[in-house]
Protein backbone atom coordinates (compact mmCIF):
# COMPACT_ATOMS: atom_id res chain seq x y z
CA UNK A 1 0.00 0.00 0.00
CA UNK A 2 1.17 3.52 -0.79
CA UNK A 3 1.51 5.98 2.06
CA UNK A 4 -0.46 9.24 1.99
CA UNK A 5 2.76 11.11 1.18
CA UNK A 6 3.56 8.79 -1.72
CA UNK A 7 0.04 9.13 -3.12
CA UNK A 8 0.36 12.90 -3.02
CA UNK A 9 3.66 12.79 -4.92
CA UNK A 10 2.36 10.37 -7.56
CA UNK A 11 1.72 12.04 -10.92
CA UNK A 12 1.08 9.14 -13.29
CA UNK A 13 1.03 5.44 -14.11
CA UNK A 14 3.27 3.26 -16.25
CA UNK A 15 1.73 0.16 -17.84
CA UNK A 16 4.48 -2.13 -19.15
CA UNK A 17 3.04 -4.73 -21.52
CA UNK A 18 4.93 -7.70 -22.97
CA UNK A 19 3.30 -9.59 -25.83
CA UNK A 20 4.43 -13.23 -25.74
CA UNK A 21 3.58 -15.19 -28.85
CA UNK A 22 4.91 -17.82 -31.23
CA UNK A 23 3.14 -19.65 -34.05
CA UNK A 24 2.21 -23.22 -33.25
CA UNK A 25 5.12 -25.26 -34.62
CA UNK A 26 5.09 -28.93 -33.69
CA UNK A 27 6.14 -31.73 -36.04
CA UNK A 28 5.91 -35.15 -34.38
CA UNK A 29 6.39 -36.77 -37.79
CA UNK A 30 10.07 -35.70 -37.61
CA UNK A 31 12.57 -36.39 -34.87
CA UNK A 32 14.34 -33.08 -35.45
CA UNK A 33 12.60 -30.09 -37.06
CA UNK A 34 14.36 -26.78 -37.70
CA UNK A 35 11.46 -24.38 -37.09
CA UNK A 36 10.80 -25.86 -33.65
CA UNK A 37 13.99 -24.05 -32.63
CA UNK A 38 11.95 -20.82 -32.52
CA UNK A 39 10.25 -22.16 -29.41
CA UNK A 40 13.38 -23.56 -27.76
CA UNK A 41 15.32 -20.34 -28.31
CA UNK A 42 12.49 -18.21 -26.93
CA UNK A 43 12.22 -20.37 -23.79
CA UNK A 44 15.97 -20.28 -23.08
CA UNK A 45 16.66 -16.68 -24.06
CA UNK A 46 13.44 -14.84 -23.16
CA UNK A 47 10.90 -16.62 -20.98
CA UNK A 48 13.22 -18.26 -18.46
CA UNK A 49 15.34 -15.08 -17.99
CA UNK A 50 12.16 -13.06 -17.44
CA UNK A 51 10.84 -15.53 -14.86
CA UNK A 52 14.22 -15.59 -13.11
CA UNK A 53 14.16 -11.78 -12.96
CA UNK A 54 10.66 -11.88 -11.45
CA UNK A 55 11.88 -14.42 -8.88
CA UNK A 56 14.69 -12.09 -7.78
CA UNK A 57 12.35 -9.10 -7.56
CA UNK A 58 9.87 -11.00 -5.39
CA UNK A 59 12.66 -12.37 -3.19
CA UNK A 60 13.88 -8.80 -2.60
CA UNK A 61 10.32 -7.56 -1.91
CA UNK A 62 10.33 -5.20 -4.87
CA UNK A 63 6.76 -4.19 -5.63
CA UNK A 64 6.01 -4.23 -9.35
CA UNK A 65 3.12 -4.72 -11.76
CA UNK A 66 3.46 -5.97 -15.32
CA UNK A 67 1.06 -7.12 -18.02
CA UNK A 68 1.86 -10.09 -20.24
CA UNK A 69 -0.17 -11.59 -23.02
CA UNK A 70 0.40 -15.31 -23.41
CA UNK A 71 -0.97 -16.30 -26.79
CA UNK A 72 -2.96 -19.56 -26.81
CA UNK A 73 -0.58 -21.10 -29.34
CA UNK A 74 2.39 -20.34 -27.06
CA UNK A 75 0.49 -21.66 -24.02
CA UNK A 76 -0.23 -24.85 -25.95
CA UNK A 77 3.47 -25.30 -26.75
CA UNK A 78 4.45 -24.72 -23.11
CA UNK A 79 2.02 -27.46 -22.09
CA UNK A 80 2.87 -29.97 -24.84
CA UNK A 81 4.78 -32.99 -23.53
CA UNK A 82 6.50 -33.79 -26.83
CA UNK A 83 7.85 -30.24 -27.20
CA UNK A 84 8.79 -30.29 -23.52
CA UNK A 85 10.93 -33.41 -23.94
CA UNK A 86 12.53 -32.01 -27.09
CA UNK A 87 13.23 -28.72 -25.30
CA UNK A 88 15.16 -30.56 -22.59
CA UNK A 89 17.11 -32.47 -25.25
CA UNK A 90 17.93 -29.18 -26.97
CA UNK A 91 19.08 -27.69 -23.66
CA UNK A 92 21.31 -30.69 -22.91
CA UNK A 93 23.10 -30.29 -26.25
CA UNK A 94 23.76 -26.60 -25.61
CA UNK A 95 24.94 -27.32 -22.07
CA UNK A 96 27.42 -29.82 -23.48
CA UNK A 97 28.59 -27.32 -26.13
CA UNK A 98 29.04 -24.60 -23.50
CA UNK A 99 31.18 -26.91 -21.35
CA UNK A 100 33.36 -27.66 -24.39
CA UNK A 101 33.61 -23.93 -25.05
CA UNK A 102 34.98 -23.39 -21.53
CA UNK A 103 37.80 -25.80 -22.42
CA UNK A 104 38.35 -24.46 -25.95
CA UNK A 105 38.71 -20.84 -24.76
CA UNK A 106 41.13 -21.67 -21.94
CA UNK A 107 43.86 -19.52 -23.48
CA UNK A 108 41.47 -16.77 -24.62
CA UNK A 109 40.57 -14.89 -21.43
CA UNK A 110 38.40 -12.34 -23.28
CA UNK A 111 36.19 -15.25 -24.38
CA UNK A 112 36.50 -17.76 -21.55
CA UNK A 113 34.69 -15.56 -19.06
CA UNK A 114 31.81 -15.47 -21.55
CA UNK A 115 31.95 -19.23 -22.08
CA UNK A 116 31.68 -19.67 -18.30
CA UNK A 117 28.73 -17.24 -18.27
CA UNK A 118 26.89 -19.23 -20.95
CA UNK A 119 27.60 -22.50 -19.17
CA UNK A 120 26.21 -21.10 -15.93
CA UNK A 121 23.15 -19.56 -17.62
CA UNK A 122 22.24 -22.72 -19.50
CA UNK A 123 22.58 -24.94 -16.45
CA UNK A 124 20.53 -22.47 -14.43
CA UNK A 125 17.86 -22.36 -17.15
CA UNK A 126 17.61 -26.15 -17.12
CA UNK A 127 17.19 -26.19 -13.33
CA UNK A 128 14.57 -23.45 -13.49
CA UNK A 129 12.56 -25.33 -16.09
CA UNK A 130 12.82 -28.83 -14.64
CA UNK A 131 13.14 -28.37 -10.88
CA UNK A 132 11.35 -25.10 -10.17
CA UNK A 133 8.53 -25.27 -12.75
CA UNK A 134 8.27 -29.03 -13.31
CA UNK A 135 8.98 -28.78 -17.04
CA UNK A 136 6.17 -26.30 -17.76
CA UNK A 137 6.81 -22.55 -17.60
CA UNK A 138 3.07 -21.91 -17.24
CA UNK A 139 3.59 -22.86 -13.59
CA UNK A 140 5.93 -19.88 -13.28
CA UNK A 141 3.68 -17.37 -15.00
CA UNK A 142 0.72 -18.57 -12.98
CA UNK A 143 2.72 -18.14 -9.75
CA UNK A 144 3.39 -14.46 -10.44
CA UNK A 145 -0.19 -13.92 -11.54
CA UNK A 146 -1.40 -15.33 -8.23
CA UNK A 147 1.09 -13.09 -6.37
CA UNK A 148 -0.53 -10.07 -8.06
CA UNK A 149 2.63 -9.11 -9.96
CA UNK A 150 1.52 -10.16 -13.46
CA UNK A 151 -1.75 -9.58 -15.23
CA UNK A 152 -1.91 -12.38 -17.78
CA UNK A 153 -4.12 -11.65 -20.77
CA UNK A 154 -4.99 -13.64 -23.86
CA UNK A 155 -4.69 -13.13 -27.60
CA UNK A 156 -6.37 -14.54 -30.70
CA UNK A 157 -6.35 -18.35 -30.57
CA UNK A 158 -3.72 -18.62 -33.32
CA UNK A 159 -2.94 -14.91 -33.67
CA UNK A 160 -5.31 -14.48 -36.60
CA UNK A 161 -5.33 -10.88 -37.90
CA UNK A 162 -8.91 -10.02 -37.02
CA UNK A 163 -9.67 -7.03 -39.29
CA UNK A 164 -8.89 -9.15 -42.38
CA UNK A 165 -11.03 -12.04 -41.08
CA UNK A 166 -14.01 -9.78 -40.41
CA UNK A 167 -15.77 -10.81 -43.64
CA UNK A 168 -17.41 -13.52 -41.53
CA UNK A 169 -17.94 -12.79 -37.83
CA UNK A 170 -17.81 -16.50 -37.02
CA UNK A 171 -14.07 -16.43 -37.80
CA UNK A 172 -13.50 -13.82 -35.09
CA UNK A 173 -15.77 -15.67 -32.66
CA UNK A 174 -13.72 -18.81 -33.21
CA UNK A 175 -10.45 -16.98 -32.53
CA UNK A 176 -11.71 -15.19 -29.40
CA UNK A 177 -13.84 -17.84 -27.71
CA UNK A 178 -11.25 -20.57 -28.28
CA UNK A 179 -8.61 -18.27 -26.79
CA UNK A 180 -10.64 -17.52 -23.67
CA UNK A 181 -11.35 -21.21 -23.07
CA UNK A 182 -7.67 -22.09 -23.53
CA UNK A 183 -6.59 -19.37 -21.08
CA UNK A 184 -9.05 -20.52 -18.44
CA UNK A 185 -8.04 -24.18 -18.83
CA UNK A 186 -4.32 -23.57 -18.37
CA UNK A 187 -4.25 -20.57 -16.01
CA UNK A 188 -7.34 -21.22 -13.93
CA UNK A 189 -9.26 -18.02 -14.65
CA UNK A 190 -10.85 -16.18 -17.53
CA UNK A 191 -8.73 -13.35 -18.96
CA UNK A 192 -9.86 -9.78 -18.31
CA UNK A 193 -7.92 -8.42 -21.26
CA UNK A 194 -6.71 -9.33 -24.70
CA UNK A 195 -3.84 -8.40 -26.97
CA UNK A 196 -5.48 -8.10 -30.37
CA UNK A 197 -3.13 -9.88 -32.81
CA UNK A 198 -0.84 -7.28 -34.41
CA UNK A 199 -2.96 -4.69 -32.52
CA UNK A 200 -5.41 -5.11 -35.39
CA UNK A 201 -8.78 -3.48 -34.67
CA UNK A 202 -11.82 -2.59 -36.72
CA UNK A 203 -15.06 -1.19 -35.25
CA UNK A 204 -17.35 -3.99 -34.12
CA UNK A 205 -14.67 -6.41 -32.96
CA UNK A 206 -15.30 -5.15 -29.43
CA UNK A 207 -18.83 -6.61 -29.63
CA UNK A 208 -17.38 -10.12 -29.73
CA UNK A 209 -14.85 -9.22 -27.01
CA UNK A 210 -17.69 -8.08 -24.76
CA UNK A 211 -19.62 -11.27 -25.49
CA UNK A 212 -16.56 -13.29 -24.42
CA UNK A 213 -16.23 -11.33 -21.15
CA UNK A 214 -13.15 -9.30 -22.16
CA UNK A 215 -12.86 -5.94 -20.37
CA UNK A 216 -10.00 -4.24 -22.23
CA UNK A 217 -7.68 -4.42 -25.23
CA UNK A 218 -4.76 -2.51 -26.75
CA UNK A 219 -4.44 -0.59 -30.01
CA UNK A 220 -1.64 1.38 -31.62
CA UNK A 221 -1.48 5.12 -31.01
CA UNK A 222 -3.47 6.20 -34.06
CA UNK A 223 -6.30 3.84 -33.14
CA UNK A 224 -6.96 6.17 -30.19
CA UNK A 225 -5.90 9.48 -31.77
CA UNK A 226 -8.31 8.94 -34.70
CA UNK A 227 -11.14 7.64 -32.50
CA UNK A 228 -14.62 9.13 -32.74
CA UNK A 229 -15.41 11.33 -30.92
CA UNK A 230 -11.87 12.60 -30.47
CA UNK A 231 -10.48 11.52 -27.07
CA UNK A 232 -9.82 14.42 -24.72
CA UNK A 233 -6.69 12.89 -23.20
CA UNK A 234 -5.21 11.26 -26.30
CA UNK A 235 -3.35 8.01 -25.61
CA UNK A 236 -2.79 8.96 -21.96
CA UNK A 237 -6.15 7.57 -20.84
CA UNK A 238 -8.19 4.65 -22.17
CA UNK A 239 -11.47 5.13 -24.04
CA UNK A 240 -14.63 3.09 -23.66
CA UNK A 241 -16.36 1.45 -26.62
CA UNK A 242 -20.17 1.50 -26.63
CA UNK A 243 -20.00 -2.19 -25.61
CA UNK A 244 -18.27 -1.22 -22.37
CA UNK A 245 -14.88 -2.63 -23.40
CA UNK A 246 -11.95 -0.27 -22.78
CA UNK A 247 -9.19 0.42 -25.32
CA UNK A 248 -5.69 1.45 -24.25
CA UNK A 249 -3.37 3.16 -26.74
CA UNK A 250 0.39 2.75 -27.18
CA UNK A 251 2.62 5.64 -26.13
CA UNK A 252 4.97 6.45 -29.00
CA UNK A 253 7.86 7.94 -27.03
CA UNK A 254 8.35 5.18 -24.45
CA UNK A 255 7.92 2.47 -27.08
CA UNK A 256 10.53 3.87 -29.44
CA UNK A 257 13.13 4.22 -26.70
CA UNK A 258 13.09 0.46 -26.24
CA UNK A 259 12.14 -1.28 -29.48
CA UNK A 260 14.13 0.78 -31.97
CA UNK A 261 17.49 -0.83 -32.77
CA UNK A 262 18.60 2.46 -34.36
CA UNK A 263 17.39 5.10 -31.91
CA UNK A 264 16.59 2.94 -28.88
CA UNK A 265 18.66 1.33 -26.17
CA UNK A 266 19.13 -2.10 -27.85
CA UNK A 267 21.39 -0.55 -30.49
CA UNK A 268 24.04 0.59 -28.01
CA UNK A 269 27.46 -0.47 -29.24
CA UNK A 270 28.35 -2.16 -25.91
CA UNK A 271 25.40 -4.55 -26.00
CA UNK A 272 25.80 -8.07 -27.35
CA UNK A 273 25.76 -8.53 -31.12
CA UNK A 274 22.91 -10.84 -32.14
CA UNK A 275 24.26 -11.70 -35.57
CA UNK A 276 27.68 -13.12 -34.55
CA UNK A 277 27.06 -16.65 -33.31
CA UNK A 278 29.38 -19.63 -32.84
CA UNK A 279 27.01 -21.62 -35.04
CA UNK A 280 28.53 -19.78 -37.99
CA UNK A 281 31.91 -18.73 -36.58
CA UNK A 282 33.44 -22.05 -35.47
CA UNK A 283 34.73 -25.08 -37.34
CA UNK A 284 31.97 -27.18 -38.87
CA UNK A 285 33.25 -30.55 -37.64
CA UNK A 286 33.49 -29.18 -34.09
CA UNK A 287 29.89 -27.96 -34.26
CA UNK A 288 28.37 -30.88 -36.15
CA UNK A 289 27.14 -32.82 -33.05
CA UNK A 290 25.14 -29.73 -32.03
CA UNK A 291 23.57 -28.95 -35.39
CA UNK A 292 20.40 -30.39 -36.85
CA UNK A 293 20.47 -33.79 -38.49
CA UNK A 294 20.41 -32.15 -41.93
CA UNK A 295 23.71 -30.43 -41.06
CA UNK A 296 22.54 -26.86 -41.64
CA UNK A 297 24.42 -24.22 -39.65
CA UNK A 298 22.11 -22.33 -37.29
CA UNK A 299 22.41 -19.89 -34.40
CA UNK A 300 23.28 -21.76 -31.21
CA UNK A 301 22.91 -18.82 -28.82
CA UNK A 302 26.57 -18.56 -27.79
CA UNK A 303 27.82 -15.17 -28.95
CA UNK A 304 31.12 -13.54 -28.03
CA UNK A 305 30.99 -10.10 -29.60
CA UNK A 306 29.39 -6.73 -28.97
CA UNK A 307 27.63 -4.57 -31.54
CA UNK A 308 30.73 -2.33 -31.76
CA UNK A 309 29.25 -0.17 -34.54
CA UNK A 310 28.28 -0.25 -38.24
CA UNK A 311 31.36 -2.25 -39.10
CA UNK A 312 32.10 -5.92 -39.89
CA UNK A 313 34.85 -5.84 -37.27
CA UNK A 314 33.38 -6.69 -33.89
CA UNK A 315 35.04 -6.29 -30.50
CA UNK A 316 34.67 -8.89 -27.72
CA UNK A 317 31.60 -8.51 -25.53
CA UNK A 318 32.19 -7.22 -22.00
CA UNK A 319 29.36 -8.36 -19.74
CA UNK A 320 30.14 -5.92 -16.91
CA UNK A 321 30.16 -2.90 -19.21
CA UNK A 322 26.91 -4.07 -20.78
CA UNK A 323 25.27 -4.37 -17.35
CA UNK A 324 26.39 -0.86 -16.46
CA UNK A 325 24.82 0.32 -19.70
CA UNK A 326 21.58 -1.53 -18.95
CA UNK A 327 21.39 0.08 -15.49
CA UNK A 328 22.06 3.53 -16.95
CA UNK A 329 19.46 3.04 -19.67
CA UNK A 330 16.91 1.89 -17.08
CA UNK A 331 17.59 5.04 -15.06
CA UNK A 332 17.22 7.19 -18.16
CA UNK A 333 13.93 5.51 -19.10
CA UNK A 334 12.57 6.04 -15.58
CA UNK A 335 13.65 9.71 -15.59
CA UNK A 336 11.90 10.23 -18.95
CA UNK A 337 8.69 8.71 -17.61
CA UNK A 338 8.88 10.88 -14.49
CA UNK A 339 9.24 14.06 -16.54
CA UNK A 340 6.54 12.88 -18.92
CA UNK A 341 4.16 12.20 -16.02
CA UNK A 342 4.88 15.58 -14.40
CA UNK A 343 4.29 17.46 -17.65
CA UNK A 344 1.08 15.56 -18.43
CA UNK A 345 -0.22 16.01 -14.89
CA UNK A 346 0.11 19.78 -15.21
CA UNK A 347 -1.20 19.84 -18.79
CA UNK A 348 -4.12 17.43 -18.43
CA UNK A 349 -4.99 18.14 -14.81
CA UNK A 350 -5.02 14.44 -13.94
CA UNK A 351 -2.77 11.39 -13.69
CA UNK A 352 -1.85 9.98 -17.08
CA UNK A 353 -1.25 6.36 -17.96
CA UNK A 354 1.67 5.66 -20.28
CA UNK A 355 1.20 2.33 -22.05
CA UNK A 356 4.53 0.86 -23.17
CA UNK A 357 3.96 -2.39 -25.10
CA UNK A 358 6.70 -4.57 -26.58
CA UNK A 359 7.15 -7.98 -28.13
CA UNK A 360 8.37 -10.16 -25.29
CA UNK A 361 11.09 -11.76 -27.45
CA UNK A 362 12.83 -8.41 -27.71
CA UNK A 363 13.87 -9.05 -24.11
CA UNK A 364 16.64 -11.64 -24.07
CA UNK A 365 16.42 -13.03 -27.59
CA UNK A 366 17.04 -9.97 -29.74
CA UNK A 367 18.22 -7.70 -26.94
CA UNK A 368 20.31 -9.95 -24.72
CA UNK A 369 20.39 -7.44 -21.85
CA UNK A 370 16.63 -6.76 -22.06
CA UNK A 371 15.56 -8.83 -19.01
CA UNK A 372 18.33 -7.18 -16.96
CA UNK A 373 17.21 -3.73 -18.14
CA UNK A 374 13.65 -4.55 -17.11
CA UNK A 375 14.77 -5.78 -13.69
CA UNK A 376 16.89 -2.65 -13.15
CA UNK A 377 13.93 -0.49 -14.18
CA UNK A 378 11.46 -2.14 -11.80
CA UNK A 379 13.95 -1.90 -8.93
CA UNK A 380 14.61 1.78 -9.61
CA UNK A 381 10.92 2.62 -9.87
CA UNK A 382 10.34 0.91 -6.53
CA UNK A 383 13.30 2.42 -4.64
CA UNK A 384 14.30 5.69 -6.29
CA UNK A 385 11.17 7.77 -6.99
CA UNK A 386 7.50 8.39 -6.15
CA UNK A 387 6.34 10.15 -9.32
CA UNK A 388 5.12 7.12 -11.28
CA UNK A 389 3.68 3.75 -10.35
CA UNK A 390 3.62 0.58 -12.43
CA UNK A 391 0.05 -0.56 -12.94
CA UNK A 392 -1.98 -3.20 -14.75
CA UNK A 393 -5.00 -2.22 -16.89
CA UNK A 394 -7.65 -3.86 -14.72
CA UNK A 395 -6.31 -2.05 -11.65
CA UNK A 396 -6.29 1.26 -13.53
CA UNK A 397 -9.94 0.81 -14.55
CA UNK A 398 -10.89 0.07 -10.94
CA UNK A 399 -9.13 3.23 -9.72
CA UNK A 400 -10.41 5.35 -12.61
CA UNK A 401 -13.94 4.12 -13.40
CA UNK A 402 -14.98 7.24 -15.35
CA UNK A 403 -13.72 6.77 -18.92
CA UNK A 404 -14.58 8.76 -22.04
CA UNK A 405 -16.88 6.98 -24.49
CA UNK A 406 -15.38 6.77 -27.96
CA UNK A 407 -14.82 4.24 -30.77
CA UNK A 408 -11.24 3.46 -31.85
CA UNK A 409 -10.48 3.69 -35.54
CA UNK A 410 -9.46 0.87 -37.82
CA UNK A 411 -5.74 0.38 -37.19
CA UNK A 412 -2.84 -2.01 -36.63
CA UNK A 413 0.76 -1.71 -35.67
CA UNK A 414 3.52 -2.57 -38.11
CA UNK A 415 4.55 -0.81 -41.31
CA UNK A 416 2.29 2.22 -41.98
CA UNK A 417 -0.17 1.08 -39.29
CA UNK A 418 -3.06 -0.07 -41.49
CA UNK A 419 -2.62 -3.80 -42.14
CA UNK A 420 -0.18 -3.45 -45.04
CA UNK A 421 2.21 -6.03 -43.58
CA UNK A 422 -0.55 -8.66 -43.56
CA UNK A 423 -2.19 -7.73 -46.88
CA UNK A 424 0.12 -7.10 -49.81
CA UNK A 425 1.22 -8.70 -53.05
CA UNK A 426 3.24 -11.39 -51.28
CA UNK A 427 0.38 -12.80 -49.21
CA UNK A 428 -2.98 -11.50 -50.51
CA UNK A 429 -3.76 -14.86 -52.11
CA UNK A 430 -4.42 -16.50 -48.73
CA UNK A 431 -7.52 -14.49 -47.79
CA UNK A 432 -9.99 -15.86 -50.31
CA UNK A 433 -9.22 -19.31 -48.91
CA UNK A 434 -9.49 -18.18 -45.27
CA UNK A 435 -12.80 -16.42 -45.94
CA UNK A 436 -14.24 -19.43 -47.72
CA UNK A 437 -13.03 -21.66 -44.91
CA UNK A 438 -14.77 -19.51 -42.28
CA UNK A 439 -17.98 -19.56 -44.31
CA UNK A 440 -17.83 -23.34 -44.58
CA UNK A 441 -16.98 -23.79 -40.91
CA UNK A 442 -20.03 -21.73 -39.93
CA UNK A 443 -22.10 -23.84 -42.31
CA UNK A 444 -20.91 -27.07 -40.69
CA UNK A 445 -21.38 -25.81 -37.14
CA UNK A 446 -24.94 -24.74 -37.89
CA UNK A 447 -25.77 -27.96 -39.74
CA UNK A 448 -24.50 -30.26 -36.97
CA UNK A 449 -25.28 -28.54 -33.64
CA UNK A 450 -25.19 -31.74 -31.54
CA UNK A 451 -22.58 -33.92 -33.24
CA UNK A 452 -21.07 -36.91 -31.46
CA UNK A 453 -18.46 -39.59 -32.08
CA UNK A 454 -16.33 -39.42 -35.20
CA UNK A 455 -18.45 -36.61 -36.65
CA UNK A 456 -17.72 -34.40 -33.64
CA UNK A 457 -14.02 -35.24 -33.88
CA UNK A 458 -13.99 -34.27 -37.56
CA UNK A 459 -15.80 -30.99 -36.88
CA UNK A 460 -13.42 -30.09 -34.09
CA UNK A 461 -10.43 -30.94 -36.27
CA UNK A 462 -11.83 -28.77 -39.05
CA UNK A 463 -11.96 -25.89 -36.58
CA UNK A 464 -8.32 -26.56 -35.59
CA UNK A 465 -7.15 -26.60 -39.21
CA UNK A 466 -8.96 -23.35 -39.97
CA UNK A 467 -7.48 -21.65 -36.91
CA UNK A 468 -3.97 -22.83 -37.78
CA UNK A 469 -4.35 -21.55 -41.34
CA UNK A 470 -5.47 -18.15 -40.04
CA UNK A 471 -2.27 -17.46 -38.07
CA UNK A 472 -1.00 -13.98 -38.98
CA UNK A 473 2.55 -15.31 -38.67
CA UNK A 474 2.35 -16.96 -42.09
CA UNK A 475 1.36 -13.73 -43.84
CA UNK A 476 4.06 -11.86 -41.88
CA UNK A 477 6.76 -14.33 -42.90
CA UNK A 478 5.70 -14.12 -46.56
CA UNK A 479 6.05 -10.34 -46.37
CA UNK A 480 9.44 -10.31 -44.64
CA UNK A 481 10.89 -12.94 -46.96
CA UNK A 482 12.30 -15.31 -44.33
CA UNK A 483 11.29 -19.00 -44.28
CA UNK A 484 8.69 -18.19 -46.96
CA UNK A 485 8.40 -21.76 -48.23
CA UNK A 486 7.57 -22.99 -44.73
CA UNK A 487 4.88 -20.31 -44.23
CA UNK A 488 3.34 -21.07 -47.61
CA UNK A 489 3.38 -24.80 -46.93
CA UNK A 490 1.74 -24.40 -43.53
CA UNK A 491 -1.02 -22.24 -45.01
CA UNK A 492 -1.68 -24.64 -47.88
CA UNK A 493 -1.51 -27.76 -45.70
CA UNK A 494 -4.07 -26.50 -43.20
CA UNK A 495 -6.43 -25.22 -45.89
CA UNK A 496 -6.17 -28.55 -47.75
CA UNK A 497 -6.84 -30.56 -44.58
CA UNK A 498 -9.80 -28.35 -43.76
CA UNK A 499 -11.22 -28.78 -47.27
CA UNK A 500 -10.88 -32.56 -47.13
CA UNK A 501 -12.65 -32.60 -43.76
CA UNK A 502 -15.41 -30.34 -45.03
CA UNK A 503 -16.09 -32.53 -48.06
CA UNK A 504 -15.84 -35.74 -46.03
CA UNK A 505 -18.33 -34.47 -43.46
CA UNK A 506 -20.75 -33.33 -46.17
CA UNK A 507 -20.52 -36.73 -47.89
CA UNK A 508 -20.61 -38.67 -44.61
CA UNK A 509 -17.39 -40.45 -45.61
CA UNK A 510 -14.87 -39.59 -42.91
CA UNK A 511 -11.62 -41.57 -43.10
CA UNK A 512 -10.93 -42.32 -39.43
CA UNK A 513 -7.33 -43.43 -40.00
CA UNK A 514 -6.47 -40.18 -41.79
CA UNK A 515 -8.41 -38.15 -39.21
CA UNK A 516 -6.46 -39.79 -36.37
CA UNK A 517 -3.20 -38.94 -38.13
CA UNK A 518 -3.93 -35.22 -38.45
CA UNK A 519 -5.39 -35.11 -34.93
CA UNK A 520 -1.96 -36.30 -33.79
CA UNK A 521 -0.05 -33.82 -35.94
CA UNK A 522 -2.27 -30.78 -35.39
CA UNK A 523 -3.23 -31.40 -31.78
CA UNK A 524 -3.66 -27.79 -30.63
CA UNK A 525 -6.68 -27.06 -28.38
CA UNK A 526 -7.73 -30.64 -27.49
CA UNK A 527 -10.88 -29.26 -25.84
CA UNK A 528 -11.93 -27.08 -28.79
CA UNK A 529 -15.66 -26.60 -29.38
CA UNK A 530 -16.58 -26.29 -33.06
CA UNK A 531 -19.94 -24.78 -32.03
CA UNK A 532 -18.26 -21.40 -31.49
CA UNK A 533 -18.73 -21.03 -35.24
CA UNK A 534 -22.49 -21.60 -35.19
CA UNK A 535 -24.69 -18.67 -36.14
Amino acid sequence: MLSAKEKKLEKGYLALVLHAHLPYVRHPEYDDFLEEDWFYEAVIETYIPLLEAFERLVADEVDFKLTMSLSPSLISMFADQLLGSRLERYMDKLIDLASREVVRTKWQPEFQSLALMYSHRLNSAKRTLVEKYNGNLLNGFRRFMELGKLELITCGATHGFLPLLDVDRSAIRGQIFTAVANHEKHLGCKPKGIWLPECGYSPGIDEILAEAGIKFFFVDSHGILHASPRPKYGVFAPILCRTGVAAFGRDIESSKQVWSAVEGYPGDYYYREFYRDVGFDLDYDYLKPYLHSDGIRTNLGIKYYRITGPTPHKEPYDRKVAMDKAAAHAGHFMWCREKQAEYLYDFLGRKSIVVAPYDAELFGHWWFEGPDWLEFLLRKIHHDQHTIRTIIPSEYLEENPVVQASTPSFSSWGYKGYSEVWLNGSNDWIYRHLHKGAERMAELASAYPEAAGILKRALNQAARELLLAQSSDWAFIMKTGTMVSYAQKRTKDHILRFTILYESIKKNSIDETWLQDIEYKDNIFPDIDYRHYAA
